[in-house]
């Protein structure tokens, strides 16, 4: 967008997307505010070069008058930020490294690589922009690991013991904090709001590819979608492919869990949540869960619910072609159940390598 050049200037260099995740610098995603708030490179900060507007506007100009007159627009409307946008830098980036990307690594990074450059800031450029950062992602994920999926009737505290098992040392991918939902009706309350999927992929992506692939990756059992946002194809078809390790509480434990987890929510929320469910769970028993929701007596309720989620996620285990291995929790505390999780992991690990090691008899 900005044509002239000192002679002194050098071209930024250029970077794969490997290298520009792993480079140093303030990262800097000079699309519109709407590209960004849709999904970006986790990390990036918005540093629009135009507004939502002004890319209309070159836009349709592009379209309707080619693209000298939308380079000449794009002049027109930069021009008189060019000062701001090197003292935001400036706040930024205070060790005068920069890493820049835009749509496809074209004009936008390009203009905005060569006015930080002039005004002394270090910039690597992303190659094929967010782009190629899209098609990484997708690679990424569809690189094979060792999973473990960790499993449990609804209330069972997975998520807690997932923790545990990072605390001990374990890889874990916790879906549910980087979807905001906990993956039922309701599952969204008392949380932000949900990323796009894409955005979600790409969060995923980021910590896929950090894991060591001689170790396993455990992962709470979800359905495909968890709230809006669904699990990408490459990740769940391993997810369906792995052991489940079934975590068992019971019934009074579960049942006590999910009071804590959602007796301090609004009560009109839990009741819309409830109705978003109710030709699931039955009309009549939809009723009186509301109505036991609105005396406040949330036990009877949460008794109703789980008998629908109970249900629903047997029927979900059936859809897997992959043994389940139950690993008794009752009465014990996370910390605890997730030391046997590791135990139970290691035994199977031990046996899957003696049969393999078992000599055929011919």
């Amino acid at each position: 967008m900005i044509p002239a050049i000192a002679p002194c200037f050098e071209m930024p260099n250029v970077l794969t997307t490997d290298e520009f995740l792993n480079a140093p610098g303030v990262m800097l995603d000079v699309r519109s505010p709407a590209e960004y708030n849709h999904a970006h490179i986790p990390g990036a900060v918005s540093f629009p070069l135009f507004s939502n507007e002004e890319r209309a506007q070159v836009g349709t100009c592009y379209k309707q008058r080619g693209r000298d007159a939308a380079v000449e627009l794009g002049l027109q409307l930069v021009g008189p930020k060019l000062a701001a946008f090197v003292q935001q830098a400036k706040q930024l980036a205070r060790d005068r490294v920069l890493r820049i990307h835009c749509w496809r690594g074209g004009m936008r990074s390009g203009s905005m690589a060569w006015l930080m450059q002039t005004a002394g800031f270090r910039v690597s450029v992303l190659d094929k922009g967010y782009k190629g950062f899209r098609q990484w992602v997708r690679d990424t994920l569809a690189v094979e690991k060792p999973v473990l999926i960790l499993g449990g009737m609804t209330g069972s505290g997975k998520t807690a013991v997932l923790h545990k098992l990072a605390q001990q040392g374990a890889q874990i991918l916790d879906l549910e904090a980087l979807a905001n939902h906990r993956g039922s009706s309701y599952g969204a309350l008392g949380l932000p709001p949900q990323p796009s999927t894409e955005q979600f992929e790409n969060l995923i992506a980021m910590e896929w590819a950090a894991f060591d692939a001689t170790h396993p990756v455990w992962i709470e059992a979800e359905s495909r979608m968890i709230g809006t946002c669904r699990i990408p194809d490459e990740l769940f078809h391993q997810m369906m492919q792995a052991p489940v390790l079934q975590l068992e509480r019971s019934r009074a434990e579960r049942v006590a869990i999910l009071l804590n987890e959602y007796g301090v929510a609004n009560r009109e929320d839990l009741i819309n949540a409830t109705n978003r469910i109710a030709r699931r769970i039955g009309g009549q028993h939809a009723n009186a869960a509301i109505e036991y929701i609105r005396q406040g007596n949330l036990v009877p309720a949460i008794e109703i619910v789980l008998d629908y989620y109970d249900k629903t996620y047997r029927y979900d285990l059936q859809k897997r072609s992959v043994t389940i291995h139950p690993v008794d929790a009752v009465n014990s505390t996370d910390a605890e159940a997730a030391r046997r999780l590791k135990q139970r992991a290691l035994e199977l690990t031990l046996t899957r390598l003696a049969i393999a090691q078992k000599p055929i008899k011919v």
